[in-house]
C-alpha cells in the first residue's frame, strides 16, 4: 500500500494572476503559503486485478479508467497509463469548496502516489505541470497554477508565471520569528458557506479576457509582490494591511467575489483588532482569513458572537509526499 500526504494552500498575496486569462497576457505572481491540513490518498493493488475501485465522495468499481466518473482521478490514471487493478481512496482533513484548494490537492496527491506505484521519479515541477494539464487542458477547468504549485512545493513561496507558461518557484527567506509570528497572527474562520470555485472562476476569467478586470488584475499581482516584500521584511502589519486592500480590489472584480453577510464579517473583523481579512480561495465562501497582530482574543471573540468557528494552523514545509510504501 502507498499513501500521499498533499498540503492544502491559503492565497497570500497576488492570487488571481494565476489564471491563464491573465497571465497569458500580462504574466503572473503569487504568494501562496502551504498548510498542515491535508489531503491522503492510498494506492493498493486490488484482489480483483480486472478492475478499477475509486472511492472519493463515492465509492466506484469499474473495469478501466475511462469508466471513472471522477475526473482528476480519470484522467490521472489514463494520464500515467494505469487503467486497473488498484484500489484509490481518498481521505480529507478539511472540506470540500472551502476555499483551500483541495481539487488540486487531490489531483497532486494522487499523482504522487501512482508515480510511486509505478516506481517513476518525477520532478515537482513536472508534478504540478502534470496536474495543471489535468484540469486545466484535459478537464477544461476554468483554473489557474497557484493550487496545483502550491500543494506540490509546501512551504511559503513566490511564484512567477512568464506569458508561456512557465512557473519560478522562490521560497521566501523568512526569519523562525517571523514565521512563528506569522502563524500566530493569521486567524482562519470557517464560514459555513460552500461554493463552486469553478462558477466563480469562470465568470472571473470572463471579466480578464472582457477587459473588464484587468487594471484591477494588474493591482492584484503588484499587491503579491508587496506582500512578498513585506512577509521578507518581517513588516506583518504592512502584510495585514495590504490583505485588506487585496481584498477591497478582489470583491469588485465580479458580483459573486463576496455576499452581505460575509461584508458584515470582514467589518467587524477590522472593527475588532484585525489588520486584514478576506476570504480564502477564489470567493464566495469557505474560510476567512485574517490578519491580527495584537488583542486576538478580541477578535476571536466577536468572530463568535457571529457563529464562526476558528481552526488553527501551521505551515506545511515538506510539500506533497509519500508517507507510507509497503
Amino acid at each position: 500500500m502507498i499513501i500521499s500526504r498533499t498540503p492544502f494552500r491559503i492565497s497570500l498575496g497576488g492570487g488571481g494572476s494565476d489564471l491563464p486569462s491573465y497571465y497569458r497576457e500580462y504574466g503572473g505572481f503569487f504568494v501562496s503559503g502551504a498548510i498542515d491540513r491535508y489531503m491522503y490518498i492510498s494506492v493498493n493493488p486490488s484482489f480483483d486485478r480486472n478492475t478499477l475501485r475509486v472511492s472519493c465522495s463515492t465509492t466506484e468499481i469499474v473495469s478501466s479508467a475511462q469508466e471513472v466518473s471522477h475526473g482528476a482521478a480519470r484522467e490521472a490514471l489514463r494520464l500515467l497509463g494505469v487503467q486497473r487493478g488498484l484500489e484509490i481512496v481518498s481521505m480529507s482533513d478539511a472540506p470540500s469548496s472551502a476555499g483551500l484548494g483541495s481539487s488540486a490537492s487531490f489531483c497532486v496527491g494522487l499523482l504522487t502516489a501512482l508515480h510511486s506505484y509505478l516506481r517513476q521519479e518525477v520532478s515537482r515541477n513536472e508534478l504540478a505541470e502534470e496536474a495543471c494539464h489535468i484540469a486545466m487542458e484535459l478537464l477544461n477547468e476554468p483554473s489557474g497554477k497557484q493550487d496545483e504549485y502550491a500543494a506540490t512545493f509546501g512551504g511559503i513561496s513566490s511564484y512567477e508565471i512568464d506569458p508561456d507558461g512557465t512557473v519560478t518557484v522562490q521560497p521566501l527567506k523568512l526569519s523562525t520569528d517571523t514565521l512563528a509570528e506569522l502563524e500566530a497572527s493569521i486567524l482562519m474562520f470557517y464560514t459555513g458557506i460552500t461554493r463552486s470555485a469553478s462558477s466563480v472562476l469562470h465568470k472571473q476569467q470572463k471579466a480578464i479576457v472582457d477587459g473588464e478586470a484587468t487594471e484591477k488584475m494588474h493591482r492584484i499581482k503588484k499587491l503579491g509582490i508587496l506582500s512578498r516584500d513585506a512577509l521578507v521584511a518581517g513588516d506583518l502589519t504592512r502584510f495585514g494591511e495590504m490583505t485588506c486592500e487585496h481584498w477591497a480590489v478582489k470583491r469588485g472584480v465580479i458580483d459573486e467575489m463576496t455576499a452581505a453577510p460575509i461584508d458584515r464579517w470582514i467589518s467587524k473583523a477590522l472593527h475588532n483588532g484585525a489588520l486584514g481579512a478576506k476570504l480564502v480561495g477564489a470567493g464566495g465562501g469557505g474560510f476567512l482569513m485574517t490578519i491580527c497582530t495584537n488583542d486576538r482574543g478580541k477578535l476571536r471573540r466577536a468572530m463568535a458572537e457571529e457563529g464562526l468557528i476558528e481552526h488553527r494552523f501551521s505551515f506545511d514545509s515538506e510539500g506533497s509526499k509519500v508517507i507510507h510504501n509497503m
